[in-house]
């Protein structure tokens, strides 16, 4: 009796284990397919070719006895440039690095205005005129994603490195209550710029893209009568669709 309960236990604990084991390293079943996504991805940018582009943005504005939200009566005009050529090379299939250099300038001239936050706190404008310009220079990553077998539309995802600077001078007041502000600035920014490309022939093409995620850093030096000296820093950093960074271009593709 004893050898006959030793056996049986023996048997019940080997079956044991073998259950055991196949829970937890199951067979992969013969009639179980494996998922795929079956996305198509085509050579879009050929390695070796050249891209050149070109992004130009200019607004102007003038203001008559202009009212919205907080200022009224305002008379004056502005104006803001910007230009930025490209070049980028396709090391590989869809991948592309380069850079970007940029020029901006801006100019705001006020003659008379009310800034009237409530019925208790107002500003009063009087020849307030702001004139800026800044220099950026950009390194660029780009990966392209092919819509299928379609070559006439992608989109692309942007890595960019900027480095920038610039001056600006803020004049205000007239006679004795004149005053004027020299200010300098540097700046660095590092961000994410998805976009999208659509070929109008083989060589050229329409260029958007927006700004989704990124970090910037400005410092700046302020000069006020030549005599009073400050220092400002500030950190943005950005992690949603920023509209106002939607920038569209055209690109040559050689």
């Amino acid at each position: 009796m004893p050898s006959r309960f030793n056996l049986k236990s023996l048997f019940g604990t080997l079956a044991a284990l073998m259950l055991l084991t196949a829970l937890l390293h199951p067979e992969p079943a013969a009639c179980q397919e494996q998922f795929a996504r079956n996305l198509e991805h085509i050579s879009f940018v050929p390695k070796g070719q050249w891209i050149t582009g070109l992004s130009v943005n200019y607004t102007q504005d003038r203001q008559n006895d202009y009212q919205f939200l907080i200022a009224e009566g305002l008379n004056g005009s502005t104006y803001s440039f910007k230009v930025s050529p490209m070049v980028m090379y396709a090391v590989a299939d869809n991948l592309a690095v380069g850079g970007r250099l940029a020029y901006q300038r801006n100019m705001n001239n006020f003659d008379s205005g009310t800034i009237k936050i409530d019925s208790e706190t107002t500003y009063d404008i009087d020849h307030l005129n702001t004139l800026g310009q800044n220099f950026y220079a950009m390194g660029a990553a780009r990966y392209y994603i092919s819509l299928g077998n379609n070559t006439r539309f992608a989109l692309f995802n942007e890595m960019q490195l900027e480095l920038g600077g610039g001056e600006s001078k803020i004049l205000s007041g007239s006679l004795e209550d004149f005053t004027g502000t020299m200010e300098r600035n540097f700046q660095l920014s590092v961000g994410l710029a998805p976009g999208m490309v659509m070929f109008l022939n083989n060589y050229s093409a329409i260029e958007v893209n927006v700004g989704v995620l990124g970090f910037d850093y400005t410092r700046t030096k302020a000069v006020t009568d030549r005599i009073y000296e400050s220092h400002r820093n500030s950190k943005n950093a950005n992690f949603k669709v920023n509209l106002f960074s939607i920038s569209f271009g055209v690109a040559f593709y050689l």
